[in-house]
């Protein structure tokens, strides 16, 4: 049988320290939610600050978002 080495990024390991007990449903709920807001948060940040930087217009954002090769 040939074994396959996995490699946990430093954020599947914390996780998996944090869920090492078992967590009832509504907090496994809360906690993806949470987990999501987390992530888009820092998207929108992420996009916030290209916008700044490249000085977007409104039509640039319409022009981005109506091209077709998107």
């Amino acid at each position: 049988m040939v074994q396959t080495k996995i490699h946990f990024t430093n954020l599947q390991q914390e996780l998996l320290r944090l869920f090492a007990h078992q967590v009832d449903e509504k907090d496994l709920t809360q906690i993806k939610d949470l987990i999501g807001k987390y992530f888009a948060n820092r998207l929108s940040s992420i996009a916030d600050d290209a916008w700044q930087r490249n000085k977007w217009t409104d039509q640039d954002m319409e022009d981005i978002l109506n091209d077709s090769n998107q």
